[in-house]
């Protein structure tokens, strides 16, 4: 007689993972410090420093699309939580849609997911010439502006390729440097604050919901990371505890540095000024103090910021690619691991791919197609998402009735469903534009799966004949 499977509070069945994503037998070095310092150094990276004045001409209702975007945020880190607990490997958000639907959905989630990283990558990089220039002036020179964002990329990648231990330390300490003087803004600043500079509820002139989706919009792209800690499982200690605290964690604590932070700049900087600012935090600064200063200090703590939110995700960039490789999904190079336990052919590709967007952008200009590529990524990085929600869902569906705890199956469904819709609705905030060139980034891998897939039946057809 067949034993019955082992389920979860929930009811849901609880499946062992597959042995081509079960990570290698190797020593799992993220604790939960670095995997909470891995989620929040990838959510809050150079974002921060240009969102208050990119969202200043909706008005402060931009305050709400934040607060709107972390609660759906948290939901998010804690289905992660849970879908960890059932997988707690490396590839999490292509191992939750293969579990569920099959090889297909988790390689689309992948490929979606792996071209969101190396886009981003290549945008951050380009975001820290602005804040070296301030340091460094390099008067519009796009030869220099080029040699610089690609060294803020190459740094990094060094760091991964040294291994995991230097990505968690390098992920500390940057994130450490960065917080402080961030928290000191949010914290300090609030006592400066005019409440006159913040003008219109809503200054766009659109309704409300119309004002609060375009503001969000544009907020979209400063919590992609959330999903750090369960991409890269396999590096965390206990990964059926960590994981879920890491991202409920990482998550709060940046939504917490982001929801104060723009608060102060709103009050501190007059909102016809925001609007035209180039650097609302070194405006903010500047505010407080007096003096001219600020613009200094707070371009050390960008670029300390970009290459510490750099260093996760080139990390992730890699860790996504090596778990569908596994599974024979993606080309077997992107598999192998090295000495230092980073798969150090997934850090070459993106760091390659990201060096070739960085020069068609300082070849072309910035009114380019790279800027167009930028926008997509909240819809590359939100198609897992989605999966990522629809597998829980299926998972719950399937629960042993026998063994359903109400209440926990009440709020796992809860917090599925409303990750779904969340994502749904993120991808949908991205724009036509961002959504039909999406699409078409993740078609272009269809072909891909095709070829490995035919490829690996082929061989295992070979291997029965024989």
């Amino acid at each position: 007689m067949t034993a019955a499977p082992r389920t979860t509070e929930s009811g849901e069945p609880e499946l062992t993972p597959t042995a081509p994503t079960a990570t290698p037998s190797r020593r799992r070095t993220f604790g939960l410090a670095a995997a909470t310092a891995l989620v929040m150094g990838n959510i809050i990276g150079g974002g921060i420093f240009v969102l208050p004045a990119t969202v200043a001409p909706y008005g402060s209702i931009s305050l709400l699309a934040f607060l709107v975007l972390s609660i759906g945020a948290v939901l998010l880190a804690l289905l992660f939580g849970k879908l960890a607990r059932r997988s707690p490997v490396t590839g999490g958000l292509y191992v939750y849609p293969r579990d569920a639907f099959g090889p297909f959905a988790g390689f689309l989630s992948a490929w979606s997911y792996w071209t969101m990283t190396w886009v981003s990558i290549a945008a951050l990089a380009v975001a820290a010439v602005g804040y070296v220039d301030v340091l460094i002036p390099l008067h519009d020179n796009h030869a220099l502006g080029a040699l610089v964002a690609i060294l803020a990329l190459w740094l990094p990648a060094a760091a991964n390729f040294a291994g995991t231990r230097w990505v968690g330390t390098v992920q500390i300490v940057s994130t450490i440097l960065k917080f402080v003087p961030l928290l000191l803004v949010a914290t300090v600043g609030l006592f400066f604050i005019d409440t006159d500079n913040f003008g219109a509820f809503n200054a766009s002139g659109d309704s409300v919901p119309g004002a609060l989706a375009a503001s969000a919009a544009l907020l979209l792209y400063s919590f992609l990371g959330v999903e750090s800690a369960a991409v890269s499982a396999g590096e965390v200690a206990d990964p059926e505890r960590n994981v879920g605290r890491a991202s409920v964690l990482g998550t709060l604590g940046s939504a917490l540095v982001y929801i104060l932070g723009t608060v102060a700049v709103f009050g501190l900087v007059p909102h016809e000024k925001l609007v035209h600012s180039g650097a609302p935090f070194a405006d903010a600064v500047n505010a407080i103090t007096g003096g001219s200063w600020g613009g200094t200090a707070i371009a050390l703590v960008a670029v300390a910021s970009i290459v510490g939110c750099l260093n996760g995700w080139i990390l992730l960039a890699a860790q996504m690619p090596y778990a569908t490789a596994r599974d024979g999904l993606f080309p077997a190079p992107f598999a192998k691991i090295g000495r230092g336990g980073v798969p150090g052919f997934g850090v070459w590709a993106c760091a390659i791919l990201g060096t070739i967007l960085i020069a068609f952008n300082y070849t072309a200009g910035p009114d380019t197609t790279f800027r167009v590529l930028v926008l997509i990524t909240t819809f590359t990085g939100c198609v897992p998402y989605l999966f990522s929600a629809a597998a829980q869902l299926y998972w719950l569906a399937r629960g042993t009735r026998d063994r359903v705890r109400p209440a926990g199956l009440i709020r796992d469904l809860i917090v599925a469903a409303l990750s779904f819709a969340f994502s749904f609705w993120l991808i949908a905030g991205a724009g036509y534009a961002a959504v039909y060139q999406g699409v078409l980034f993740l078609f272009a891998g269809i072909p891909v799966y095709v070829w490995m897939r035919g490829r690996g039946e082929m061989a295992e057809g070979e291997k029965a004949i024989a």
